[in-house]
C-alpha cells in the first residue's frame, strides 16, 4: 500500500513563522574539573534512574542531575550526591536532562546513562565550552542542536598523532 505522506501530515502539521518560534543560543555553565552530559528523556523517574546508574559506577564520582518535566507539574526534578553540582545541573536545565560530573569522565558513565529506559538520546558529553541551540514556541522548548567546543583550525600531523596516542596509552591508560 502506498501513502501520500504529505497529505497525511497536513492534519497535524503546524506552519511556524519566525515570529512564532524563538531561537536562543544558551551557553552552559561547566565548573572547573567537571564534565556536562545533556540529553533527552521522557518520564518523571529519570532523575532517580540516572542517579542509580551514576552512583553505582564509581565510589569517587561526584554528580548532580536535573530533568525538565514537560507535563503535569512541569518542574525541574533534581538529585545527586554533591549540592554544588546539583545546583549547577538545575541552572543548566533547559528542556532536557543535565548531568554534571566530577572525578569521572563521560566515557565512564555514558553507557549506563544510555541504558536508562526513559533516555531517548544524548546531545552532548563534554568539558569543552558548550552552547545549546534552543527553540521556544507557545507550547514549550526543545533542543535543536549543540555547539561543542571550537571550530578546528587544522588537520592532525604525525606529531599530533603521536601526542594523541601517548595521551590515550600512557597518560590516561585507555588504550594498550
Amino acid at each position: 500500500m502506498c501513502y501520500d505522506v504529505g497529505r497525511l501530515r497536513k492534519e497535524t502539521e503546524e506552519v511556524f513563522f519566525l515570529s512564532d518560534l524563538n531561537l536562543k543560543v544558551v551557553t552552559m555553565e561547566i565548573p572547573e574539573e567537571c564534565n556536562l552530559i545533556v540529553g533527552q528523556s521522557h518520564f518523571i523517574k529519570t532523575v532517580e534512574d540516572i542517579f542509580e546508574a551514576l552512583v553505582t559506577s564509581s565510589p569517587s564520582l561526584r554528580f548532580g542531575v536535573a530533568f525538565c518535566e514537560a507535563s503535569i507539574e512541569r518542574l525541574v526534578r533534581r538529585d545527586g550526591n554533591d549540592a554544588d553540582l546539583i545546583d549547577c545541573a538545575v541552572k543548566n536545565a533547559l528542556a532536557t536532562f543535565v548531568v554534571v560530573i566530577k572525578n569521572g569522565y563521560p566515557i565512564n558513565v555514558l553507557g549506563r546513562i544510555k541504558a536508562v529506559q526513559e533516555v531517548c538520546g544524548i546531545f552532548a558529553a563534554t568539558a569543552n565550552p558548550l552552547q545549546i541551540i534552543v527553540a521556544e514556541s507557545d507550547q514549550g522548548r526543545g533542543v535543536i542542536g549543540v555547539i561543542d567546543g571550537h571550530t578546528p583550525i587544522g588537520v592532525e600531523d604525525d606529531e599530533g598523532e603521536q601526542k594523541r596516542k601517548n595521551l590515550l596509552r600512557t597518560v590516561i591508560g585507555y588504550k594498550r
